[in-house]
Formats: C-alpha cells, sequence, structure tokens
C-alpha cells in the first residue's frame, strides 16, 4: 500500500499549502513521529485554537469551511459540532473518532493513522477544544494491530510533552485521550453501535433521537467523527476558511482535499489526496494509471462496497458528492474499485452479499433475513439452478431494504450495488436461471472483498 500526494512521493516546500493531509508523510512511507512532526509545524494550529481562540469561533470556523464527514456519509462536521448543547452544568462530554475502517476496499484512515497518527491527534484536541470534551477515544478496528502500537506511542509522546492531560499548552484545557480496539464488527462504523460497543454492549445501532450529541456514550453528550474529518481540523485552523475551500475544483459542492483511491486490475493502484471536483477520469488514467495489459474496463465503484456501479462512461463524473450523485450513486469512501470485464457479477455481488449478511447486526427483521435470502439466490443463479422469478425477488429486496426502510444505513448500503448490477448486467443474472444458461457459466471469477 502506498499514500502519495497528487500522484508523487517527491514532496515540494509549497505542498503544505495545497495538501493538508499529506505534504508532512516520509517518502519511505515510515511514521513521523512527534519530533519530525513537530518540526514540521505539527501542533502549532492547536496552539492558536487554544490559547487565541474562542470555542465558539472554532466551531464557526469548522462550519464556515463546509469540512463534510469523511466516513462515508458526508454530514457537515461544523453543523454535528453545532448540535452539542451549550448548557455548562452538562460539563462531561466525549469525542470518540471513528477508527473503525471496515468498509472493504478502504484503507485510507489506515495509512493516516500509521504514518501521521499526530495529526489526528491535533486534529482531536482541537476538536476537543471546540465541543468542551474532557475525554477523547480513537474506536480502532481490532485488526489493526500496527495502527493500534503506533496510536499508543503517539499518545504517550503526546502526554510526556504535555499535549494530552492537564493544562495543555497553558492553556487551562484538559483533555484526556486512549486508544480502544473494537471486536472487528463492520457494523461499528454506525456510530450508535460504536457507542455501545464502547460501553460493553452488543454493537447494535440505537434508535435516534435522542442523537448522541444528546445522549451518547455514557448518556452524556457525544460527538462522533471520523479519522479523515479531524485530521482536516488542524489545516483549517491554521490556514482559515477561504483558503479551504480555494483547494477544491471548479463545480465541486464540497470543500477542500480528499483521501481518493483505485484498486483492482489497474497499472498503479494506491491512494493520493486530490481535490473535490476531480473527475473519475482523471483518478483512473492519470493516477491509477488505467488497466493492467491485457485488461479492460467492465464497470467500477467510487467509493466502497456499499455503492452502486457505475460504467466507464461514467468516469466523466466530477468525485464529490453531487457529481457522483447526478450519475446515480454515492460518493462513499472515495476509494474507488476497477472491475475488469473477466469477472462476473453474479459472483462478485454473491461475495459482497455475503459478507454484508455476514456483518448485519440482526437488530432488524429486512436486514437480518433479507440479506441471507438475496446470498441464497445469487448462490443459486451463480450456480445456474435460479428460478424464473429469482431476479424480480432480488430487484423487490432492494426496494425493501432501501433508505428508509431498515433501522440503520447497513442494508441500504449493501443492496446498493446489487441494484446497480442488475441495472446495468441484467443478462449476466439471466444466464443463471436454470436452463437457459450455456454449460459451464456463469463464471466463477470473483473480486475478495
Amino acid at each position: 500500500m502506498k499514500l502519495t500526494s497528487f500522484g508523487t512521493a517527491n514532496r515540494t516546500p509549497r505542498q503544505e499549502e495545497t495538501h493538508p493531509l499529506t505534504w508532512r508523510l516520509r517518502d519511505d512511507g515510515e511514521t513521523v513521529w512527534l519530533d519530525e512532526y513537530r518540526q514540521k509545524n505539527g501542533y502549532a494550529a492547536a496552539q492558536k485554537a487554544l490559547t487565541e481562540m474562542a470555542q465558539a469561533d472554532i466551531v464557526q470556523q469548522v462550519k464556515d469551511s463546509g469540512l463534510k464527514g469523511r466516513g462515508g456519509a458526508g454530514f457537515p462536521a461544523g453543523v454535528k459540532w453545532g448540535l452539542m448543547p451549550n448548557d455548562e452544568s452538562m460539563n462531561i462530554r466525549y469525542l470518540l473518532c471513528n477508527a473503525d475502517e471496515m468498509e472493504p476496499n478502504t484503507w485510507k484512515d489506515r495509512l493516516l493513522m500509521e504514518q501521521l497518527p499526530h495529526l489526528l491527534i491535533e486534529g482531536m484536541i482541537i476538536s476537543a477544544r471546540a465541543l468542551k470534551a474532557y475525554r477523547g477515544y480513537i474506536f480502532l478496528r481490532g485488526e489493526y494491530v500496527d495502527a493500534a502500537r503506533i496510536l499508543n506511542r503517539a499518545v504517550e509522546e503526546a502526554k510526556a510533552a504535555g499535549l494530552l492531560g492537564k493544562n495543555i499548552l497553558g492553556s487551562g484545557f484538559d483533555f484526556e485521550l486512549f486508544v480502544h480496539t473494537g471486536a472487528g464488527r463492520y457494523i461499528c462504523g454506525e456510530e450508535t453501535a460504536l457507542i455501545n460497543s464502547l460501553e460493553g454492549r452488543r454493537a447494535n445501532p440505537r434508535a435516534k433521537p435522542p442523537f448522541p450529541a444528546a445522549v451518547g456514550v455514557w448518556g452524556k453528550p457525544t460527538c462522533v467523527n471520523n479519522v479523515e474529518t479531524l485530521s482536516n481540523v488542524p489545516a483549517i485552523v491554521a490556514n482559515g476558511v477561504d483558503w479551504y475551500k480555494a483547494l477544491a475544483r471548479e463545480g465541486s459542492e464540497d470543500m477542500g482535499t480528499k483521501l481518493m483511491g483505485f484498486s483492482g486490475k489497474v497499472k498503479n493502484p494506491g491512494v493520493w489526496e486530490l481535490p473535490f471536483g476531480i473527475t473519475a477520469q482523471e483518478l483512473f488514467e492519470d493516477y491509477a494509471g488505467g488497466m493492467q495489459d491485457g485488461f479492460r474496463l467492465k464497470c467500477w465503484q467510487p467509493g466502497g462496497a456499499g455503492t452502486g456501479f457505475l460504467l466507464p462512461e461514467h468516469l466523466s463524473a466530477q468525485m464529490f458528492a453531487g457529481g457522483i450523485g447526478k450519475v446515480g450513486t454515492r460518493m462513499g469512501t472515495g476509494l474507488a474499485l476497477a472491475v475488469d470485464e473477466r469477472i462476473n457479477m453474479v459472483s462478485l455481488l454473491r461475495n459482497m452479499e455475503e459478507f454484508f449478511a455476514r456483518e448485519s447486526c440482526g437488530w432488524c427483521t429486512p436486514c437480518r433475513d433479507g440479506l441471507p435470502w438475496s446470498v441464497k439466490l445469487l448462490q443459486a443463479l451463480e450456480k445456474g439452478q435460479g428460478q424464473p422469478g429469482d431476479i424480480e425477488t432480488l430487484e423487490q429486496l432492494c426496494h425493501g431494504l432501501g433508505p428508509g426502510k431498515t433501522f440503520c444505513a447497513h442494508a441500504p448500503g449493501a443492496v446498493e450495488p446489487l441494484g446497480s448490477a442488475i441495472k446495468y448486467f441484467r443478462s449476466e443474472f439471466e444466464a443463471g436461471i436454470a436452463g437457459t444458461a450455456p454449460a459451464g457459466q456463469p463464471e466463477t471469477a470473483t473480486v475478495s472483498v
């Protein structure tokens, strides 16, 4: 894996002005520890926020910047911060970092945590000051063993330097930070399921309202933000709103930059920090290098396994929420997958739906029963043993498990790629109906998710 900035590992002195997330990265991919981070202007934004800015001013600056959540949902971060109560009597508040990165084909947060842990810590310190939170937790995917080790060491470095704990930077602000490793459940990416897991409960989503901003972890006001979201905060505080907005391409409704990537049978798979509004064509050709020799692009997903498939002609879309929305799906995490023409879509979807069915928490009936049902139908179609009406049943499941039909967004995300695959490649599903598929069809080639 690699993380590069605008396609190059050779960062220039002026990249600080254009690449707020990645300009400090080392060319050798090793972790930037505290001394090096401070040499690269690290914690200067925290110093400014804690000693020169009022709490309300930090919230307003983040709100004015247009920073949106980078975990996939895209909710405005400043608006979420503004939902925290202003009642000074509610003096116990929490900031939770959602580092439970289990979306298939997504690894951007892992690379930030492993290579720039202090950027995340600085972002959490500033955010905690804005939220008046006295304690924070990084809720980390349990399989991220290296990230856990690196983050724990970085937290200890920050404590020893007086950047965490009591009276940080002489500001009178106190903030404790802990790394909490989860048990490895995809559903913990949903913020209320994450809160339940942190409390030691079963990781089921909670009914909302009340929202975490009012009643969160241990019944106290809580804000949950993604790793990449929090890592944007120091640069916004240091450089201002106008600078941050100017980073995005013309026509983009989303501000700043985004970690985007491509995987699959491309020549140069990886992750790059790019401006919102860049076209998918540029991402695919200029950075990922296009398809490997001997392979042809069949379709692609723009942002993780829970986003719908798009065709090669959709590569002209701009990479921001509205741009991808115009071609019928979601931006998601911004980590795209290229599917080549050798992959049978029935096999690919069966693989994906097996993952989503396994990761359902089982809390609501449509998700608990509907996703395994889709797997059984796809298995039959894959073997050429499908029955007339199976495709229509899958379409009904896509509708019945869609947005607003289930307790949380797990099932809608699970069926979005299924619905799009049927839309664009229906003939491959029809080939799985018993008595119609040629011998040996459909192919069983698949992509691991």
